[in-house]
C-alpha cells in the first residue's frame, strides 16, 4: 500500500514523499516501514506501543490511532506530524 511521509520524516526515506509498505495491520505496516527505513517507527510509535501524541495517522480520510487497525492492500495511509511554534 502507499504511505505518505511528512516532510520532517523524509530524512528516513531518502527524501521520498511516498513509499510502499505492507502489513495486515498498522502495527505490521510500521514494522515493515522500519525494516525499509530504520528508525522511522520510533518517530511515529512510542515505547508503550501507541501512536505518538504529535502524530496523526489517516487511512484514506479516517483518522486512526489503534495499531491493531486492519488494512487492505488498496488503502492509502497518510502520516502527519503536528508542528509547533510561536
Amino acid at each position: 500500500m502507499r504511505v505518505s511521509i511528512p516532510t520532517p520524516l523524509r530524512s528516513y526515506t531518502d527524501q521520498q514523499s511516498w513509499v510502499n509498505a505492507t502489513g495486515a495491520t498498522l502495527n505490521e505496516l510500521f514494522n515493515d516501514l522500519d525494516v525499509q527505513f530504520p528508525g522511522i517507527r520510533f518517530r511515529v510509535v512510542d515505547e508503550q506501543g501507541s501512536v505518538r501524541k504529535h502524530m496523526k495517522v489517516f487511512i484514506g480520510q479516517e483518522a486512526v490511532r489503534d495499531l491493531d487497525t486492519r488494512l487492505a492492500d488498496t488503502d492509502v495511509v497518510t502520516l502527519m506530524q503536528a508542528l509547533s511554534g510561536g
